[in-house]
């Protein structure tokens, strides 16, 4: 069932006096009273949980019940709450929506019904004596950035992490052939779980940087080469850094700007041993200093060029 969090429908804090519980509820069942909202479904669904929120934080008794309940598990509004997994199973909770509870919420009848016939008392001591009721604590995601070469190579990280408790460190291995996006569970590193219960995890969600002159797509990385003009005329030999170290490779002689040179099995790895190709992207650029006898060269290719 849904767990309601009174305090947030009303819209009050949770140290809100009784006066102010009361001066809140009066200003929203004003709002969405069905005389000023006439066949407005959505208005009478807001009117019968402002209602529900009142019976139970505008009566003292209930609100401390209600406080105390929530107060061991920290539970969010809208929760998907199942009784038997927080240690329910030996407590009855057997309810019917008669009387005062006609209408109100499922969550609302199994505690405050008329005929709820659930025991706090019962249910508190328990939990403050044998430490019955357990909960495993939550996953905590966080992001990891990586370079190209450490997710190909695989890399020892280290992580701060800050809690309650304080400062801890850890440690932890990226694998080698992680993917962007992929994730990697730390398990009993998260939250601290409550009644004795596991700890939950800590989720590592990779982002691989996309750094300096690589792309990667898949398995296949794409790098970019700058080359000079006579150099794509004529052919020539250049050198690349690849995820190995730098290798030298062949330009074809009248090679164009964007065509691209494969260099097979030097690109990205992944888990399976799977190797993806380089790809090498050539881009023509002009010298950046031009000196007098280079114009002059230039001016006779161009003269040339126009008779061709």
């Amino acid at each position: 069932m849904e767990y309601k969090d009174y305090y947030k429908i009303l819209g009050v804090d949770k140290n809100a006096t009784q006066d102010e519980i009361k001066k809140a509820y009066r200003k929203l069942a004003k709002k969405y009273h069905p005389d000023v909202n006439k066949n407005n479904k959505e208005a009478e669904r807001k009117f019968k949980e402002v209602n529900e929120a009142y019976e139970v934080l505008g009566d003292e008794e209930k609100r401390k019940k209600y406080d105390t309940f929530g107060s061991h598990y920290n539970f969010q509004d809208g929760y998907d709450f199942d009784p038997s997994q927080f240690g329910f199973g030996n407590v009855r909770y057997e309810y019917r929506t008669t009387g005062d509870s006609q209408g109100y919420s499922d969550f609302f009848n199994m505690f405050f019904g008329r005929d709820s016939g659930f025991d706090f008392s019962s249910f508190f001591s328990e939990f403050r004596g044998a430490g019955r009721y357990s909960r495993k604590g939550e996953d905590v995601e966080v992001q990891i950035e990586i370079s190209l070469e450490e997710g190909y190579k695989g890399v020892e990280k280290r992580l701060n992490l800050r809690s309650v408790k304080g400062e801890k460190k850890i440690t932890f291995k990226v694998p080698k052939g992680v993917k962007d996006g992929e994730k990697i569970r730390l398990k009993g590193q998260g939250r601290e779980g409550t009644g004795g219960g596991p700890n939950g995890d800590l989720i590592l969600s990779v982002k691989i940087k996309q750094e300096g002159n690589y792309t990667l797509e898949g398995n296949d990385i794409t790098t970019t080469l700058d080359i000079l003009p006579w150099t794509a005329a004529l052919g020539g030999k250049a050198d690349v850094d690849t995820l190995d170290g730098r290798i030298k490779i062949k330009i074809p002689e009248g090679i164009q700007s964007d065509s691209k040179i494969r260099v097979a099995g030097k690109g990205y790895i992944d888990k399976n041993g799977k190797r993806g190709d380089l790809y090498i992207k050539i881009r023509i650029v002009n010298p950046k200093i031009i000196t007098a006898e280079m114009k002059k060269l230039f001016k006779e290719l161009d003269r040339i060029s126009n008779k061709v």
